[in-house]
């Protein structure tokens, strides 16, 4: 590990208050964490944390020392952005979170696009719909659909008038007929997500200053949206999703948008980081990116 990677490991350390944690966020082991450690105290020649079996802190001189080193990396990352802002290349390594079936199905094409404009971007990305642990897991960044709770992260506005809509296949609204409100759900086969354990069975909808909230039910629960989008392709049922996951699947034909009067819940997309020094040219270029594209993709199909 090289010094800086020793400074920002010991910035992590500290603002974590432990040495896995810290580890995992470098994507290193904690044997290799610990002797990083040991080296930059064995080089400062102070011991800059008190540890045993079950806890970790800063000495006294490791608080001074703290506070030297957040201004030392914050000028350095300061010099960097200003270096990398002048110049046309976009480089380093992007770790990102991303919903499942925007990931797969809408995300890799445009990441894609976006990789072919700065070929020095390495991408390294989790596809899943567990909320990512930005402080623990190997990612930088998150992308993340709904209101986001108050929280020490980070966020970009990518989508903020991104909602969730009703669809279904043509298929499945000729054999089962068209619900001419979202009351009429409980006659249908719905889709139901499951997130953190917690099946997502209460839709709600917006008219005016109506809300209208339905408890649904279905034969077929997932905790992957791409599934349940699929199934919703393939005839199964009625499917309550992000409009951004389903967009194309609608210009298509493969969905019809059902309800069109009533709205759906508020899906807000934002990019997530744990730090505001982590929004980089490279970020906000990627971000700027895809929220473009996010407005051009829901505006294509009237959204």
């Amino acid at each position: 590990m090289n010094p800086l990677r020793d400074f920002e490991l010991f910035l992590l350390v500290a603002d974590y208050g432990s040495l896995s944690a810290a580890a995992r966020r470098l994507d290193i082991t904690p044997a290799a964490a610990s002797v990083a450690l040991k080296r930059l105290e064995a080089e400062v020649g102070v011991q800059l944390f008190l540890r045993s079996t079950r806890s970790l802190r800063l000495t006294d001189e490791g608080q001074i020392f703290l506070e030297h080193c957040r201004q030392a990396m914050q000028l350095l990352a300061d010099g960097r952005q200003a270096a990398l802002t002048g110049s046309a290349a976009l480089r380093g390594v992007l770790q990102l979170s991303i919903p499942s079936d925007f990931g797969r199905n809408v995300m890799l094409a445009w990441l894609d696009e976006f990789q072919s404009r700065h070929p020095e971007l390495t991408l390294r990305l989790l596809l899943t719909d567990r909320k990512a642990d930005i402080y623990r897991q190997a990612v930088d960044l998150a992308f993340r659909y709904g209101n986001l709770p108050d929280s020490a992260l980070v966020a970009l506005p990518i989508a903020p008038h991104n909602r969730r809509i009703l669809c279904a296949a043509p298929d499945y609204i000729e054999r089962h007929g068209m619900p001419e409100s979202p009351s009429d759900l409980v006659r249908h086969n719905c889709l139901c997500f499951l997130l953190d354990d917690y099946v997502h069975d209460r839709w709600r909808f917006f008219r005016g200053d109506q809300e209208l909230s339905v408890q649904v039910k279905g034969n077929r629960i997932s905790d992957d949206g791409d599934v349940a989008r699929r199934w919703a392709i393939a005839g199964q049922g009625i499917a309550y999703k992000s409009a951004l996951d389903v967009a194309a699947d609608l210009a298509a034909g493969r969905l019809i948008r059902l309800c069109p009067g009533f709205a759906g819940e508020l899906a807000p997309l934002h990019l997530l980081c744990a730090d505001r020094r982590q929004i980089s040219p490279v970020v906000r270029a990627l971000s700027e990116f895809v929220a473009d594209r996010c407005q051009q993709l829901l505006a294509d199909v009237g959204l």
